[in-house]
């Protein structure tokens, strides 16, 4: 099954609404881009969620040793400052972040755009719109991103201010000065 549209501009979704219909269909997985559009996005395969788990075992492993910020796997929402809502693969936020956010903030999606993220594209997704959301992400103050292409041995890397560079079959990737020591071993990726 590939991703799902639905154009809600007749539709005033709030954000607690929207929060609501996520809790309440948890079988599901819901984004929602800057026009408000709602996306249903489908599950993932066995292996694809296998390697989603060996990123965020890895990504976790690295901030538990470092105690530098807060690690979320792809069940994490994230409420961007255009609106959109959306939930990226792996994600790290500075502690400095976590602790700005009030009690209430911490326990629905997070207003803020990760500092870092991971996107792994998997067979149902469209590489032009995962490469569009990357933008997004950057556009809303992430500062490093990858988006991981099993299926061509390549990497992403998105920045900040720069061209968008294509890492082709890496051994690891490395976190540069976002995530300072961390290098992500590509080996459990392929």
């Amino acid at each position: 099954m590939n991703n799902l549209t639905i154009d809600l501009s007749s539709v005033d979704l709030t954000d607690e609404q929207f929060f609501k219909l996520c809790v309440n269909n948890r079988d599901y997985r819901f984004e929602r881009n800057s026009q408000g559009d709602l996306i249903i996005m489908s599950p993932t395969g066995g292996e694809t969620g296998n390697r989603n788990a060996d990123i965020c075992y890895q990504l976790q492993a690295w901030n538990r040793e470092k105690q530098l910020g807060k690690v979320f796997d792809s069940s994490t929402g994230y409420k961007l400052p255009s609106g959109s809502n959306r939930s990226p693969d792996a994600s790290w936020i500075p502690l400095e972040k976590w602790d700005n956010l009030s009690a209430q903030e911490k326990q629905k999606f997070l207003p803020l755009s990760p500092d870092f993220l991971i996107e792994l594209l998997s067979p149902t997704d469209n590489l032009i719109d995962t490469q569009n959301k990357m933008k997004e992400y950057l556009e809303n103050g992430t500062k490093l991103g990858w988006l991981i292409n099993r299926k061509t041995r390549q990497v992403e890397v998105y920045r900040v201010n720069q061209k968008v560079e294509i890492l082709v079959n890496p051994h690891n990737v490395s976190g540069e000065n976002i995530l300072e020591e961390f290098n992500l071993d590509m080996e459990s990726i392929w």
